[in-house]
């Protein structure tokens, strides 16, 4: 009954607050962000009833399921992006800009924490600045494909986007293992080039076959059904196993062989749209089917931010240099790579603003660096300090770079003007309908 409970208030918090920010036309992203930090265990929950908000981190994570899902979902959407006509217009340059901006970030995340290092041995180690700098690359699927949907954006700039924002999790794996290898190293004194190198792309391969097999099977699947119904249901149950088939981990001696869910299920919706006939009309589906499950999604995630970290002043400074840092990487990486493979001014300018939002695979790369000890305790709350940041003004900085790029069109006035007259018609035609009936 509690989780139950907890499920319907995290969602009524999440609607409510879209309602309440809508005068100011904030992203519905933040709105929900907000929501779940207010019933989170630090606000309302910490008030100790059950059912009102998530009174503890162990009520949040029994809901744990529901962003594993949801999850796979945001991959499966993004995934959907890669159709192989828009690939030969823009897979080049996606390709250049999604790779090197990511190294970018790393490489100012690095040389900023270095001097923090230098200055403050004592607080911050090489080892964790090392694994800081990986962690970097990392760009949040979900809030960024949430933006694009909310507000209808088209353009030049969204599809570079999405695909960029796709191979952020491929890089990311690579950067972070060899850098985390490295990190481990230095705690242990040790060298283990099967960690740094071979585990990394064994996971990126054994999770493109994985999803290949799924998208594959996904599309003889369909052609069971004659009914849309029962071929959205397939693709949800089919989606839901790829995300549950990417928990699986094996061992062959000291090779670790697992799997990316982010990549298994873009990689389903890449080869599910590319080869299914019906794959457009199952997308439009399955959208309005998962918009109250990524609402709920946002709302867990803004419970599980833990404030407790603003507590330390050493966390606060060395998280301000990290976000800082990591966003002029972002936005100059961004930039130069953009103007190399010859983009438009607009995707130039602002695509950068638009990688800034950071989250789930950043969380799961410091919750991995919990295995250096004590040192991996200072990245994950740094980590979490940056995610509490960029989760709530990311969205707000994506909307504006969209809008600013012309992906995001305004409403015309007239447009508006004939929506209003003709809400009030409606209104009035059944105010007198229910004259007539009484």
């Amino acid at each position: 009954m509690n989780t139950l409970l907890s499920v319907s208030i995290a969602l009524l918090a999440g609607l409510l607050m879209t309602r309440i920010f809508k005068p100011i036309k904030l992203p519905a992203v933040t709105a929900y962000l907000i929501a779940g930090v207010l019933i989170g265990p630090y606000c309302i929950g910490a008030i100790g009833i059950n059912g009102l908000g998530f009174n503890s981190a162990e009520a949040v994570a029994a809901l744990g399921i529901v962003s594993e899902i949801a999850l796979g979902f945001i991959a499966f959407s993004i995934g959907s992006e890669f159709k192989l006509d828009d690939l030969k217009k823009i897979g080049k340059q996606a390709f250049v800009i999604g790779i090197f901006q990511a190294l970018v970030a790393t490489l100012f995340v690095d040389l900023a924490l270095l001097v923090v290092h230098l200055c403050m041995p004592d607080k911050l180690s090489v080892a964790q600045l090392l694994t800081l700098g990986a962690i970097a690359t990392a760009t949040a699927p979900a809030a960024t494909l949430m933006v694009v949907r909310q507000f209808k954006a088209k353009g030049a700039l969204t599809k570079l986007l999405l695909p960029i924002v796709a191979l952020d999790d491929a890089v990311g794996l690579i950067v972070f293992a060899v850098c985390f290898g490295i990190s481990k190293t230095l705690v242990s004194g040790t060298v283990d080039i099967v960690s740094i190198i071979v585990n990394p792309l064994i996971e990126i391969a054994a999770s493109l076959l994985l999803g290949a097999i799924m998208g594959w099977i996904l599309t003889q699947a369909e052609r069971i059904f004659n009914s849309n119904t029962n071929r959205l249901n397939m693709t949800i149950a089919l989606v839901t196993l790829a995300a549950a088939l990417s928990s699986l981990k094996f061992e062959i001696g000291p090779v670790h062989i697992g799997f990316s869910s982010l990549l298994v299920c873009m990689t389903l919706g890449t080869i599910f749209c590319n080869i299914c006939p019906l794959a457009d009309d199952l997308m439009a589906a399955s959208d309005k089917w998962t918009s109250p499950l990524f609402a709920l999604f946002f709302v867990v995630s803004g419970a599980e931010l833990e404030l407790d970290v603003f507590l330390d002043i050493a966390i606060v400074g060395i998280g301000l240099v990290y976000i800082i840092s990591r966003c002029l990487g972002k936005y100059f990486g961004a930039y130069a790579s953009a103007k190399a493979v010859s983009c438009e001014p607009q995707i130039c300018k602002y695509l950068g603003i638009t990688l800034f939002p950071q989250a789930g695979v950043a969380l799961g790369m410091c919750t991995m660096a919990m295995q250096l000890g004590a040192e991996g305790n200072l990245i994950r709350n740094i980590t979490l300090f940056a995610i509490l940041i960029y989760e709530i003004c990311g969205p707000l900085m994506t909307k504006w770079a969209l809008t600013r790029s012309g992906d995001i069109q305004q409403m015309p006035d007239h447009v508006k003007h004939r929506r209003r007259i003709k809400l009030v018609r409606h209104r009035r035609e059944k105010r007198e309908q229910n004259a007539n009936g009484q």
